[in-house]
């Protein structure tokens, strides 16, 4: 997702509502106000949180009042811009400067564990237990979440942002020319053989009409959401999550990248960019410059590997270029391999309560998480009020799934710029996909507004070729002794993995001659420690 995750104004609502969107949860409300008891004095929170592009102030926001209102709060906010926050996050849990509650406050697994263990971070078990309701429920409903969010110690220091989308859990996806498909009277590919008959076709035969051979096969880039030359591809012939490369094969954490079928796996990546079938610049040009080409007058772009359209294409009615494209299910490759990039997770810890909040603000803090886990916080944090952002489905209408829809999404005029109608997401929440699903399906999935269902569909031709038992679980925690030496040498391996992949692809280096050496590189960097920890963390989460 899970790094999950609607789409610029008009668009940036878009992406808030279909990234951001990245389900159906307890209809339980919380357990009432935090005011202190028999006072009615509203509890202070001071909170630490960024502050995005899209909310004007946190002060003054309509959710912030909503929430201040129905649970007894009153916030004191400390916000900081969005870029610098991770920074200034630091600074404070350094200085020991911090307010009561940190919200979207990005903690990972390891500072988890040093912060909790050192009592910045207060344990959240005993607060659920006795306060929330909507969170204990969860926690035995998703499957994933308890084991992602408890520490080796017992305990739960952060919770996270439970935000599932069925498009962001098949992320690694290929889209292709449809109408050059049809043009040339071709099948949708089914197989590696197939998709290398289908770019040899379209650079060979002009199906874009133009006389001219400026057909650009497959093309993609690697800073994009499901960008590069293996991320779709490689998963005819071994799992493949295109960023760690780490898998799990009879329970056994591997390398992908240096297994025997991966090299298979280039030899195939080979054939194609030695052919011309793979755009040249796929391993060094950005998003702007696909970009350019799937725009061009005379449309000149087969295939792209990316997991979104829109990061090529405006998926709008005034553009509609868009419309021509359709993903291709997860080919099968010679040795019957057939699988689905699969990303699921809880993710980072993003609603910290800190040792500087008293009992009765931790008391009230716990309950606005709570209330955030609830179906109406999450459909108000999400798409704003109702009347406003949403309504209640009329009789007759059907979700994504058929069924009697809950809820429909309205289009919203917005003006000035401005989204400062709600939190988009901010702190936690718990979006899962039956609550996502539950909106009113859009009768045109190509039409205005209907791009998160249009996602939803092509993330269905993905979910038949899942095998979460071979994919390395996001949500591990790695013993703080080991997180450092994780963090310097992950990156290593990503970087050595990428500059080879790219050299035998282009050719720089002879696969047959060189991959002996290649895998023996990986001794210099550690991989079989490297592994042994993933494996011990692997173990340790059960």
């Amino acid at each position: 997702m899970r790094r999950f995750t609607g789409l610029c104004l008009s668009l940036i609502l878009a992406v808030v509502l279909v990234l951001s969107a990245c389900g159906k949860a307890s209809e339980t409300g919380t357990e009432g106000s935090a005011s202190s008891p028999g006072s009615g004095a509203p509890v202070e929170l001071s909170v630490f949180a960024p502050q995005t592009a899209g909310i004007e102030s946190l002060d003054v926001n309509p959710f912030s009042k909503h929430i201040e209102d129905k649970l007894g709060i009153t916030f004191k906010w400390n916000t900081t811009p969005d870029a610098v926050f991770n920074d200034k996050k630091l600074l404070m849990l350094a200085s020991g400067d911090y307010p009561a509650l940190i919200m979207n406050a990005g903690i990972s697994k390891a500072d988890q564990i040093k912060y909790g263990m050192q009592g910045a971070f207060i344990p959240l078990n005993d607060l659920i237990d006795q306060h929330a309701p909507n969170i204990k429920k969860a926690l035995e409903e998703v499957s994933y979440l308890k084991p992602a969010i408890t520490a080796p110690d017992g305990n739960i220091y952060a919770l996270p942002k439970v935000n599932e989308c069925l498009h962001c859990t098949y992320g690694q996806r290929m889209w292709v020319n449809t109408t050059w498909l049809d043009k040339l009277g071709l099948e949708m590919p089914t197989t590696t053989d197939e998709f290398y008959e289908v770019l040899k076709a379209f650079k060979e035969q002009d199906p874009n009409g133009n006389g001219k051979a400026d057909e650009i096969p497959m093309t993609t880039s690697l800073d994009v959401w499901g960008g590069g030359v293996d991320a779709f591809l490689m998963n005819a012939f071994i799992y493949n999550n295109g960023t760690t490369y780490l898998s799990v094969k009879d329970g056994r954490v591997i390398l992908s990248a240096a297994e025997p079928e991966w090299k298979e796996g280039m030899k195939y990546l080979r054939k194609l960019y030695s052919e011309g079938l793979i755009d040249k610049g796929a391993f060094t040009q950005n998003g702007d410059a696909v970009k350019q080409l799937g725009n061009k007058t005379d449309n000149v772009v087969g295939t792209v590997g990316y997991a979104l359209i829109s990061s090529v294409l405006e998926p709008t009615e005034a553009k509609p270029r868009h419309k021509e494209y359709d993903v291709v299910p997860p080919l099968r490759g010679p040795g019957g391999v057939q699988l689905a990039g699969y990303s699921v997770g809880a993710g980072d810890g993003s609603f910290v309560i800190t040792n500087k909040a008293t009992e009765e603000q931790r008391v009230a803090a716990i309950k606005l998480a709570d209330y955030l886990f609830s179906e109406e916080g999450t459909v108000m944090t999400s798409w704003g009020f109702e009347g406003d952002g949403w309504r209640k489905a009329e009789s007759g209408a059907l979700d994504y799934n058929g069924k009697p829809a809950v809820y429909e999404a309205l289009k919203r005029d917005v003006p000035d710029g401005s989204l400062d109608v709600t939190w988009w997401q901010l702190g936690t929440m718990l979006m899962v996909n039956s609550l996502r699903e539950s909106f009113v399906a859009p009768a045109d999935p190509l039409g205005n507004g209907a791009y998160e269902y249009r996602l939803w569909l092509a993330a269905k031709k993905y979910e038949p070729f899942a095998k979460p038992d071979a994919v390395y679980p996001t949500d591990v925690f790695i013993d703080p002794a080991d997180a450092t030496f994780i963090a310097q040498i992950q990156k290593t391996i990503q970087d050595y993995v990428k500059s080879n992949l790219a050299q035998f692809v282009t050719g720089s280096k002879d696969i047959e001659k060189d991959w002996d050496a290649y895998v023996s590189g990986f001794k210099g960097l550690q991989l079989d420690k490297y592994l042994e920890i993933h494996q011990k963390a692997l173990d340790n989460q059960g």
